[in-house]
Parts: structure tokens; C-alpha cells; sequence
């Protein structure tokens, strides 16, 4: 069974860093796209970051030159490093893993996966 897992958050003050991991097990035969989002109280998610396995990363206009997403090749985690961090950055962060896996004795196909989410505070 594919799993994605968020881990990384925490509170941290004004101007601080943090780097979030999303991390997918299971029987995956590869990596497609892995896209990060957020959700503060009271707003609609919104789109931070993609990593692209076959191009560059995109970044949201908010967060760009801040934030830098990565992956290590050999592993199944892409991470999300975020400096200069500003209190509208608080959310959850989930992260959607476009996967390329199986399901019983199909063909490997594309499926998307999210998370649980990872909470981050901004706050001093």
C-alpha cells in the first residue's frame, strides 16, 4: 500500500527556517510530480511549489526566492525548504505525490496521493 507522509513542522519566529519532508513508500515504481500546498484557517488551500521529476520546480509568486523544493535521487522524499519565514506563512502543509504505482496486478499507471498534513506556526 502507497503511503505520503509530511513531517518537518513546528513553530518557529519570525525570519526563521524550516524544512518539510514528503516521503512515499510502498510499492512505487517512480515519481512524477510532487506538489506542495497550504491552508491557513478560515482560507481555500493554496498551491506553494512542484517538483517537476522531467523539468525545473515552480513556485508561487508568494513564496518564491523563499522557499526551495528538492529531492534526493535516491529516495523516495522531496523536501520543501522554507527560509525568511513571515506569520502568513502559518498553515497546514500537504503535499500530493503523483506516483507511478500499481494497484493488485494492473499495469503501473499515474495516481495521485496526498498526506495528512503537517502544521507550520510562524509566531514570535
Amino acid at each position: 500500500q502507497v503511503q505520503v507522509v509530511e513531517s518537518g513542522g513546528g513553530l518557529v519566529q519570525p525570519g526563521g527556517s524550516l524544512r518539510l519532508s514528503c516521503a512515499a513508500s510502498g510499492s512505487i515504481f517512480g515519481i512524477n510530480t510532487v506538489g506542495w500546498y497550504r491552508q491557513a484557517p478560515g482560507k481555500e488551500r493554496e498551491w506553494v511549489a512542484t517538483y517537476i521529476s522531467t523539468g525545473s520546480p515552480t513556485y508561487a509568486d508568494s513564496i518564491k526566492g523563499r522557499f526551495t523544493i528538492s529531492r534526493t535521487n535516491a529516495e523516495n522524499t522531496v523536501y520543501l525548504q522554507m527560509n525568511s519565514l513571515k506569520p502568513e506563512d502559518t498553515a497546514v502543509y500537504y503535499c500530493n505525490a503523483n506516483l507511478l504505482t500499481r494497484l493488485g496486478v494492473s499495469p503501473p499507471r499515474l495516481y495521485d496521493y496526498w498526506g495528512q498534513g503537517t502544521q507550520v506556526t510562524v509566531s514570535s
